[in-house]
Protein backbone atom coordinates (compact mmCIF):
# COMPACT_ATOMS: atom_id res chain seq x y z
CA UNK A 1 0.00 0.00 0.00
CA UNK A 2 1.36 3.40 -0.98
CA UNK A 3 1.54 6.16 1.60
CA UNK A 4 0.62 9.68 0.56
CA UNK A 5 2.19 12.67 2.31
CA UNK A 6 0.61 16.07 1.84
CA UNK A 7 3.12 18.79 1.02
CA UNK A 8 2.32 21.84 3.14
CA UNK A 9 4.98 24.06 1.58
CA UNK A 10 7.69 24.05 -1.07
CA UNK A 11 10.72 26.26 -0.44
CA UNK A 12 10.84 28.85 -3.18
CA UNK A 13 13.85 28.38 -5.45
CA UNK A 14 14.50 24.81 -4.23
CA UNK A 15 14.95 21.86 -6.63
CA UNK A 16 11.38 20.72 -5.96
CA UNK A 17 10.05 24.24 -6.62
CA UNK A 18 11.91 24.48 -9.89
CA UNK A 19 10.49 21.08 -10.88
CA UNK A 20 6.94 22.35 -10.39
CA UNK A 21 5.96 20.80 -7.03
CA UNK A 22 3.52 22.94 -5.09
CA UNK A 23 1.70 23.15 -1.77
CA UNK A 24 -1.15 20.64 -1.65
CA UNK A 25 0.55 18.01 -3.81
CA UNK A 26 0.80 14.58 -2.16
CA UNK A 27 4.15 12.81 -2.29
CA UNK A 28 3.96 9.06 -3.01
CA UNK A 29 7.35 7.81 -4.24
CA UNK A 30 10.96 8.84 -4.75
CA UNK A 31 12.81 6.92 -7.47
CA UNK A 32 9.97 4.40 -7.50
CA UNK A 33 10.32 3.60 -3.78
CA UNK A 34 7.22 4.01 -1.62
CA UNK A 35 7.87 6.62 1.09
CA UNK A 36 6.68 5.38 4.47
CA UNK A 37 8.22 8.09 6.60
CA UNK A 38 11.12 10.52 6.93
CA UNK A 39 13.71 7.72 6.93
CA UNK A 40 12.77 6.62 3.41
CA UNK A 41 12.55 10.25 2.33
CA UNK A 42 15.99 11.19 3.70
CA UNK A 43 17.61 8.10 2.17
CA UNK A 44 16.28 8.76 -1.33
CA UNK A 45 16.82 12.52 -1.03
CA UNK A 46 20.58 11.96 -1.03
CA UNK A 47 20.53 11.07 -4.74
CA UNK A 48 21.42 13.73 -7.30
CA UNK A 49 18.77 12.57 -9.79
CA UNK A 50 15.37 11.87 -8.26
CA UNK A 51 12.09 10.88 -9.87
CA UNK A 52 9.29 12.25 -7.71
CA UNK A 53 5.93 10.49 -7.84
CA UNK A 54 3.07 12.61 -6.56
CA UNK A 55 -0.68 13.11 -6.76
CA UNK A 56 -2.26 16.39 -7.85
CA UNK A 57 -6.02 16.82 -8.20
CA UNK A 58 -6.47 13.06 -8.04
CA UNK A 59 -4.03 12.41 -10.87
CA UNK A 60 -0.75 10.53 -10.41
CA UNK A 61 2.22 12.35 -11.90
CA UNK A 62 6.01 12.08 -12.06
CA UNK A 63 8.73 14.65 -12.46
CA UNK A 64 12.53 14.35 -12.65
CA UNK A 65 14.66 16.52 -10.37
CA UNK A 66 18.39 17.18 -10.58
CA UNK A 67 20.17 18.62 -7.59
CA UNK A 68 23.51 18.86 -5.81
CA UNK A 69 24.65 15.96 -3.65
CA UNK A 70 24.01 17.80 -0.37
CA UNK A 71 21.01 19.87 -1.49
CA UNK A 72 17.60 19.21 0.02
CA UNK A 73 14.55 18.85 -2.22
CA UNK A 74 12.79 21.68 -0.43
CA UNK A 75 9.57 19.86 0.48
CA UNK A 76 7.88 20.63 3.80
CA UNK A 77 5.42 18.26 5.47
CA UNK A 78 3.04 18.78 8.40
CA UNK A 79 4.78 16.18 10.57
CA UNK A 80 8.55 16.08 10.92
CA UNK A 81 8.47 12.27 10.84
CA UNK A 82 6.00 12.18 7.91
CA UNK A 83 4.16 9.68 10.10
CA UNK A 84 2.53 9.38 13.51
CA UNK A 85 4.83 9.30 16.52
CA UNK A 86 5.17 5.84 18.04
CA UNK A 87 4.12 5.71 21.66
CA UNK A 88 5.63 3.63 24.42
CA UNK A 89 3.98 0.26 25.09
CA UNK A 90 5.68 -0.16 28.47
CA UNK A 91 4.46 0.59 31.96
CA UNK A 92 7.85 1.14 33.57
CA UNK A 93 8.13 1.06 37.34
CA UNK A 94 10.17 4.28 37.15
CA UNK A 95 8.26 6.09 34.39
CA UNK A 96 8.32 9.82 35.10
CA UNK A 97 5.34 10.62 32.88
CA UNK A 98 3.11 8.39 35.01
CA UNK A 99 4.13 10.56 37.98
CA UNK A 100 2.97 13.85 36.49
CA UNK A 101 0.17 15.78 38.20
CA UNK A 102 -3.14 16.23 36.38
CA UNK A 103 -3.94 19.39 34.46
CA UNK A 104 -0.66 19.89 32.62
CA UNK A 105 -0.51 20.42 28.85
CA UNK A 106 -1.50 17.34 26.90
CA UNK A 107 1.81 16.88 25.08
CA UNK A 108 3.62 16.22 28.38
CA UNK A 109 1.63 13.03 28.91
CA UNK A 110 2.67 11.46 25.59
CA UNK A 111 5.25 8.70 26.05
CA UNK A 112 7.33 8.34 22.89
CA UNK A 113 9.41 5.27 22.18
CA UNK A 114 10.26 5.93 18.54
CA UNK A 115 13.52 4.68 17.01
CA UNK A 116 13.32 7.41 14.40
CA UNK A 117 13.46 10.05 17.13
CA UNK A 118 16.44 8.24 18.61
CA UNK A 119 18.31 8.71 15.34
CA UNK A 120 17.03 12.20 14.54
CA UNK A 121 16.92 13.81 18.01
CA UNK A 122 18.92 11.55 20.31
CA UNK A 123 15.94 10.22 22.29
CA UNK A 124 16.43 7.01 24.24
CA UNK A 125 14.26 4.04 23.21
CA UNK A 126 13.59 0.64 24.79
CA UNK A 127 13.27 -1.26 21.45
CA UNK A 128 10.24 -3.09 22.89
CA UNK A 129 7.86 -1.94 20.14
CA UNK A 130 10.26 -2.52 17.24
CA UNK A 131 9.14 -5.22 14.81
CA UNK A 132 11.58 -7.47 12.95
CA UNK A 133 10.75 -5.53 9.80
CA UNK A 134 11.51 -2.20 11.44
CA UNK A 135 14.74 -3.54 12.93
CA UNK A 136 15.78 -4.64 9.45
CA UNK A 137 15.03 -1.16 8.13
CA UNK A 138 17.21 0.39 10.85
CA UNK A 139 20.03 -1.94 9.85
CA UNK A 140 19.50 -1.29 6.13
CA UNK A 141 19.66 2.48 6.58
CA UNK A 142 22.55 2.23 9.07
CA UNK A 143 20.80 4.52 11.52
CA UNK A 144 23.54 5.52 13.93
CA UNK A 145 23.78 6.22 16.71
CA UNK A 146 20.82 4.42 18.26
CA UNK A 147 20.30 5.41 21.89
CA UNK A 148 19.00 2.45 23.89
CA UNK A 149 17.35 2.44 27.32
CA UNK A 150 18.68 -0.88 28.58
CA UNK A 151 18.10 -0.68 32.35
CA UNK A 152 18.99 -4.36 32.79
CA UNK A 153 20.10 -7.30 30.68
CA UNK A 154 18.29 -9.76 32.96
CA UNK A 155 15.30 -10.81 30.78
CA UNK A 156 12.92 -11.57 33.66
CA UNK A 157 13.87 -8.42 35.55
CA UNK A 158 13.50 -6.24 32.44
CA UNK A 159 10.02 -7.64 31.80
CA UNK A 160 9.15 -6.84 35.42
CA UNK A 161 10.61 -3.32 35.43
CA UNK A 162 9.03 -2.38 32.09
CA UNK A 163 5.85 -4.33 32.84
CA UNK A 164 6.02 -5.77 29.34
CA UNK A 165 6.32 -9.49 28.66
CA UNK A 166 8.15 -8.75 25.40
CA UNK A 167 10.87 -6.65 27.04
CA UNK A 168 13.32 -9.47 27.69
CA UNK A 169 14.81 -9.60 24.18
CA UNK A 170 16.99 -6.49 24.46
CA UNK A 171 20.30 -8.37 24.17
CA UNK A 172 19.20 -10.19 21.01
CA UNK A 173 18.07 -6.93 19.40
CA UNK A 174 21.30 -5.20 20.29
CA UNK A 175 23.23 -8.10 18.78
CA UNK A 176 21.39 -7.55 15.50
CA UNK A 177 22.28 -3.86 15.61
CA UNK A 178 25.93 -4.65 16.29
CA UNK A 179 26.02 -7.19 13.46
CA UNK A 180 24.79 -4.44 11.13
CA UNK A 181 27.59 -2.18 12.51
CA UNK A 182 25.13 0.23 14.09
CA UNK A 183 26.69 2.44 16.76
CA UNK A 184 24.78 2.79 20.02
CA UNK A 185 24.73 4.55 23.37
CA UNK A 186 23.15 2.97 26.43
CA UNK A 187 21.29 4.17 29.49
CA UNK A 188 20.42 2.56 32.80
CA UNK A 189 17.81 4.16 35.06
CA UNK A 190 18.73 2.71 38.43
CA UNK A 191 15.98 1.82 40.94
CA UNK A 192 16.81 0.72 44.52
CA UNK A 193 16.05 -2.94 45.08
CA UNK A 194 15.53 -3.65 41.39
CA UNK A 195 18.52 -3.29 39.09
CA UNK A 196 21.20 -1.99 41.46
CA UNK A 197 23.97 -3.90 43.23
CA UNK A 198 24.80 -7.26 41.64
CA UNK A 199 22.25 -6.68 38.88
CA UNK A 200 24.01 -3.44 37.91
CA UNK A 201 27.35 -5.23 37.78
CA UNK A 202 25.86 -8.01 35.62
CA UNK A 203 24.31 -5.49 33.24
CA UNK A 204 27.56 -3.56 32.79
CA UNK A 205 29.45 -6.82 32.26
CA UNK A 206 26.93 -8.08 29.71
CA UNK A 207 26.97 -4.82 27.77
CA UNK A 208 30.75 -4.90 27.28
CA UNK A 209 29.93 -7.51 24.61
CA UNK A 210 28.77 -4.66 22.40
CA UNK A 211 31.93 -2.54 22.48
CA UNK A 212 33.06 -0.72 20.42
CA UNK A 213 29.63 -0.34 18.77
CA UNK A 214 28.13 0.55 22.14
CA UNK A 215 30.13 3.72 22.59
CA UNK A 216 29.04 4.71 26.09
CA UNK A 217 26.75 3.74 28.94
CA UNK A 218 25.26 6.13 31.48
CA UNK A 219 23.78 5.27 34.87
CA UNK A 220 21.19 7.73 36.19
CA UNK A 221 19.11 7.56 39.40
CA UNK A 222 15.35 7.17 39.32
CA UNK A 223 13.35 10.36 39.79
CA UNK A 224 10.31 10.19 42.08
CA UNK A 225 7.54 12.77 42.37
CA UNK A 226 4.81 12.97 45.00
CA UNK A 227 2.25 11.72 42.49
CA UNK A 228 2.69 7.96 42.88
CA UNK A 229 -0.76 6.83 43.98
CA UNK A 230 -1.48 3.27 42.79
CA UNK A 231 2.10 2.93 41.51
CA UNK A 232 4.76 0.49 42.78
CA UNK A 233 6.53 1.54 45.96
CA UNK A 234 10.01 2.77 45.10
CA UNK A 235 12.33 5.25 46.76
CA UNK A 236 15.32 7.43 46.02
CA UNK A 237 18.94 6.52 46.79
CA UNK A 238 20.60 7.58 50.03
CA UNK A 239 24.01 9.24 50.11
CA UNK A 240 25.62 5.97 51.20
CA UNK A 241 23.90 4.05 48.40
CA UNK A 242 25.03 6.71 45.91
CA UNK A 243 28.61 6.14 47.05
CA UNK A 244 28.16 2.39 46.50
CA UNK A 245 26.90 3.00 42.95
CA UNK A 246 29.86 5.25 42.23
CA UNK A 247 32.17 2.53 43.56
CA UNK A 248 30.68 -0.07 41.19
CA UNK A 249 30.99 2.27 38.23
CA UNK A 250 34.58 3.16 39.07
CA UNK A 251 35.42 -0.54 39.36
CA UNK A 252 34.04 -1.24 35.89
CA UNK A 253 35.69 1.85 34.44
CA UNK A 254 39.05 0.41 35.43
CA UNK A 255 38.17 -2.99 33.97
CA UNK A 256 37.03 -1.39 30.70
CA UNK A 257 40.13 0.78 30.54
CA UNK A 258 42.29 -2.30 30.85
CA UNK A 259 40.51 -4.38 28.21
CA UNK A 260 38.88 -1.85 25.89
CA UNK A 261 40.91 1.36 26.34
CA UNK A 262 37.81 3.33 27.38
CA UNK A 263 35.98 3.86 30.66
CA UNK A 264 32.73 3.10 28.79
CA UNK A 265 30.34 3.48 31.75
CA UNK A 266 29.67 6.82 33.46
CA UNK A 267 27.75 8.00 36.51
CA UNK A 268 25.46 10.99 36.06
CA UNK A 269 26.25 14.10 38.09
CA UNK A 270 23.39 13.45 40.52
CA UNK A 271 25.26 10.51 42.06
CA UNK A 272 28.23 12.68 43.07
CA UNK A 273 26.05 15.54 44.29
CA UNK A 274 23.93 13.14 46.37
CA UNK A 275 27.00 11.36 47.75
CA UNK A 276 28.79 14.61 48.51
CA UNK A 277 31.79 13.48 46.47
CA UNK A 278 33.86 15.63 44.10
CA UNK A 279 33.16 15.37 40.40
CA UNK A 280 35.59 13.33 38.27
CA UNK A 281 38.28 15.18 36.33
CA UNK A 282 37.59 16.31 32.80
CA UNK A 283 39.80 13.55 31.38
CA UNK A 284 37.67 10.93 33.08
CA UNK A 285 34.65 11.95 30.97
CA UNK A 286 36.52 11.15 27.73
CA UNK A 287 34.98 13.95 25.71
CA UNK A 288 31.59 13.97 27.47
CA UNK A 289 29.78 11.39 25.29
CA UNK A 290 26.67 11.56 27.47
CA UNK A 291 26.60 15.16 28.63
CA UNK A 292 23.04 15.56 27.32
CA UNK A 293 22.08 12.81 29.76
CA UNK A 294 23.44 14.73 32.74
CA UNK A 295 26.87 13.10 32.70
CA UNK A 296 29.64 15.65 33.21
CA UNK A 297 27.60 18.86 33.02
CA UNK A 298 28.93 20.12 36.35
CA UNK A 299 32.56 19.37 35.45
CA UNK A 300 32.14 20.92 32.00
CA UNK A 301 30.62 24.11 33.44
CA UNK A 302 33.30 24.33 36.13
CA UNK A 303 36.11 23.98 33.60
CA UNK A 304 34.52 26.52 31.26
CA UNK A 305 34.16 29.05 34.09
CA UNK A 306 37.85 28.62 34.89
CA UNK A 307 38.82 29.13 31.25
CA UNK A 308 36.59 32.18 31.02
CA UNK A 309 38.09 33.78 34.13
CA UNK A 310 41.61 33.20 32.81
CA UNK A 311 40.73 35.39 29.81
CA UNK A 312 39.29 38.24 31.91
CA UNK A 313 41.02 40.97 33.88
CA UNK A 314 38.07 41.54 36.19
CA UNK A 315 37.22 44.87 37.82
CA UNK A 316 36.24 46.38 41.16
CA UNK A 317 32.83 47.69 40.09
CA UNK A 318 29.75 46.65 42.07
CA UNK A 319 27.83 43.88 40.30
CA UNK A 320 24.54 42.55 41.65
CA UNK A 321 22.64 39.41 40.74
CA UNK A 322 20.42 36.73 42.26
CA UNK A 323 20.40 33.11 41.12
CA UNK A 324 17.46 30.73 41.63
CA UNK A 325 18.29 27.10 40.98
CA UNK A 326 17.62 23.51 42.06
CA UNK A 327 18.41 22.32 45.57
CA UNK A 328 20.92 19.70 44.43
CA UNK A 329 23.10 21.98 42.32
CA UNK A 330 22.89 25.08 44.57
CA UNK A 331 26.13 24.40 46.54
CA UNK A 332 28.06 23.99 43.27
CA UNK A 333 26.63 27.24 41.93
CA UNK A 334 27.67 29.02 45.16
CA UNK A 335 31.22 27.72 44.70
CA UNK A 336 31.30 29.01 41.13
CA UNK A 337 30.06 32.42 42.27
CA UNK A 338 32.86 32.55 44.84
CA UNK A 339 35.33 31.70 42.10
CA UNK A 340 34.03 34.60 39.98
CA UNK A 341 34.46 36.89 42.99
CA UNK A 342 38.23 36.29 42.93
CA UNK A 343 38.49 38.74 40.03
CA UNK A 344 35.22 40.61 40.59
CA UNK A 345 35.54 41.22 44.36
CA UNK A 346 32.51 43.52 44.55
CA UNK A 347 30.12 40.99 43.04
CA UNK A 348 27.09 40.64 45.28
CA UNK A 349 25.18 37.51 44.37
CA UNK A 350 22.87 35.33 46.40
CA UNK A 351 22.08 31.77 45.29
CA UNK A 352 18.55 30.69 46.24
CA UNK A 353 17.74 26.94 46.15
CA UNK A 354 14.13 26.48 45.05
CA UNK A 355 12.32 23.60 46.75
CA UNK A 356 10.18 21.69 44.27
CA UNK A 357 6.69 21.74 45.76
CA UNK A 358 5.09 21.21 42.35
CA UNK A 359 6.48 17.69 41.82
CA UNK A 360 7.58 17.02 45.39
CA UNK A 361 10.68 17.68 47.44
CA UNK A 362 12.36 14.48 46.23
CA UNK A 363 12.81 16.24 42.88
CA UNK A 364 15.89 18.39 43.40
CA UNK A 365 17.21 19.09 39.88
CA UNK A 366 16.90 22.55 38.35
CA UNK A 367 15.48 21.30 35.05
CA UNK A 368 12.17 20.40 36.71
CA UNK A 369 11.54 23.69 38.47
CA UNK A 370 8.27 25.47 37.74
CA UNK A 371 7.34 29.11 37.51
CA UNK A 372 4.89 28.93 40.39
CA UNK A 373 7.52 27.52 42.80
CA UNK A 374 10.00 30.22 41.76
CA UNK A 375 7.44 32.98 42.22
CA UNK A 376 6.14 31.65 45.53
CA UNK A 377 9.59 31.26 47.08
CA UNK A 378 11.14 34.43 45.67
CA UNK A 379 8.28 36.76 46.65
CA UNK A 380 9.18 38.88 49.63
CA UNK A 381 12.90 38.19 49.20
CA UNK A 382 15.34 40.89 48.21
CA UNK A 383 16.33 40.29 44.60
CA UNK A 384 19.62 41.98 43.87
CA UNK A 385 20.00 43.01 40.27
CA UNK A 386 18.37 40.71 37.76
CA UNK A 387 17.12 37.24 38.60
CA UNK A 388 19.17 34.53 36.88
CA UNK A 389 17.50 31.25 35.95
CA UNK A 390 19.04 28.18 34.25
CA UNK A 391 18.07 27.54 30.63
CA UNK A 392 17.23 23.88 31.24
CA UNK A 393 13.97 24.73 33.01
CA UNK A 394 12.52 26.07 29.74
CA UNK A 395 10.81 24.17 26.96
CA UNK A 396 13.28 23.87 24.07
CA UNK A 397 13.29 27.01 21.95
CA UNK A 398 10.64 28.79 24.02
CA UNK A 399 10.34 30.79 27.25
CA UNK A 400 7.74 28.45 28.78
CA UNK A 401 8.29 26.41 31.94
CA UNK A 402 6.73 23.03 32.74
CA UNK A 403 3.67 24.59 34.41
CA UNK A 404 3.08 26.79 31.32
CA UNK A 405 4.14 29.97 33.10
CA UNK A 406 6.50 32.11 31.03
CA UNK A 407 9.58 34.14 31.81
CA UNK A 408 7.41 37.25 31.44
CA UNK A 409 4.99 35.87 34.04
CA UNK A 410 7.87 35.52 36.50
CA UNK A 411 9.14 39.02 35.71
CA UNK A 412 5.70 40.55 36.22
CA UNK A 413 5.00 38.64 39.43
CA UNK A 414 8.36 39.53 40.99
CA UNK A 415 8.77 42.92 39.33
CA UNK A 416 12.32 42.18 38.28
CA UNK A 417 14.26 41.38 35.15
CA UNK A 418 15.00 37.72 34.45
CA UNK A 419 18.18 36.56 32.74
CA UNK A 420 18.20 33.02 31.34
CA UNK A 421 21.69 31.54 31.50
CA UNK A 422 23.05 28.64 29.45
CA UNK A 423 25.19 25.88 30.98
CA UNK A 424 28.32 27.46 29.53
CA UNK A 425 31.18 29.18 31.29
CA UNK A 426 31.00 32.41 29.30
CA UNK A 427 27.26 32.84 29.76
CA UNK A 428 27.46 32.07 33.48
CA UNK A 429 30.18 34.62 34.19
CA UNK A 430 28.69 37.21 31.85
CA UNK A 431 25.27 36.92 33.50
CA UNK A 432 26.84 37.92 36.82
CA UNK A 433 28.91 40.90 35.68
CA UNK A 434 27.40 42.16 32.42
CA UNK A 435 26.39 45.77 32.02
CA UNK A 436 22.68 46.45 31.57
CA UNK A 437 19.42 47.48 33.12
CA UNK A 438 19.08 45.70 36.43
CA UNK A 439 16.22 47.85 37.67
CA UNK A 440 12.82 46.54 38.61
CA UNK A 441 10.28 46.47 35.80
Amino acid sequence: MNHEHTIVDVIKGSPAWKAGLRKGDRLVTLNGRAIIDVLDFRFEEEETRITIGFVRDGEEQEVMVRKGEYDELGLVFAESLMDDYRSCHNDCVFCFIRQLPPGMRETLYFKDDDTRLSFLQGNYVTLTNVSDEELERICFYKLSPMNVSVHTTNPELRCKMLHNRFAGTIVEKMRRLKKADITMNGQIVLVPGYNDGEELEKTIHDLTEFLPNLQSLSVVPVGITKYRDNLPKIRTFSAEEAREVIGIIRKWQQICLQYFDTRFVYASDEWFLTAGEPMPSEDEYEGYPQIENGVGMVRSLTEEVEWELEDREGDDRVHEATIATGVLIAPTIRNLVERVKTIYPNLRCEVIPIVNHFFGETITVSGLLTGQDIIEQMKGQEIRGRLILPENLLRSGEDVLLDDLTVSDIENALQTRVRIVKSEGYDFVESLVEEGDNDEI
